[in-house]
């Protein structure tokens, strides 16, 4: 329990990654409050609108975001805001991302083509990121640093294994953003030159 005298930071976190590769899941996997979802049924009319054959089950889409809450330590909570995947909703990730310190793109490994664009955007927003390569039931494994070189990470870029269902797995992930964030955010201050 936290006294009335310690302070609790929290922070923002941003779950990212192509449409149907299990945002709304690993949000809703790891949240302590019920995770709010902005999702709407997938429907004929997006049928020439968004590519729905590396996804044939999907019912339901994210439309706005997901939202979600975990507390890590008595005095760290992560606000988790989850993105929607499809292109079309894409002009929504700078508003989702304002105040973020890091993100996850979260990647389906059959599908490594769509990961290139949110990688793409969060190295030009310059927003540290981790690539968790979700893996369930059936999915070919390919070892980590074939899938680093074949993104084009840049060097030393954290890339880990998940399950978007297991809590343990997601909770690590989000541990190592927030690390990896921290990290990066004190290399940026001791790269600063000192003022005159």
């Amino acid at each position: 329990m936290v006294s009335a005298t310690s302070r609790v930071a929290s922070t923002k976190i941003v779950v990212s990654g192509a449409f149907g590769v299990g945002k709304t899941t690993l949000v809703g996997t790891i949240s302590e409050i019920v995770p709010l979802r902005t999702e709407a049924l997938v429907t004929d009319e997006s049928t020439h609108v968004d590519d729905l054959s590396v996804t044939p089950d999907k019912g339901t889409t994210t439309v706005a975001m997901d939202f979600g809450k975990i507390t890590l330590a008595e005095d760290l909570v992560l606000y988790l805001f989850g993105t929607p995947g499809q292109q079309r909703f894409w002009f929504m990730w700078d508003d989702l991302c304002v105040g973020a310190i890091g993100a996850v793109v979260l990647v389906d490994p059959a599908r490594l083509d769509d990961a290139f664009a949110p990688i793409d955007y969060f190295e030009g927003k310059q927003i540290p990121f981790v690539v968790a390569v979700n893996h369930f039931e059936g999915s070919h494994r390919y070892p980590l640093l074939e899938i680093a070189s074949a993104l084009a990470l840049p060097p030393g870029t954290p890339i880990l294994e998940v399950d978007a269902r297991n809590r343990e797995m997601v909770k690590r992930v989000l541990i190592r953003v927030a690390e990896y964030a921290l990290i990066t955010a004190m290399q940026a201050e001791e790269a600063e030159p000192v003022g005159v």
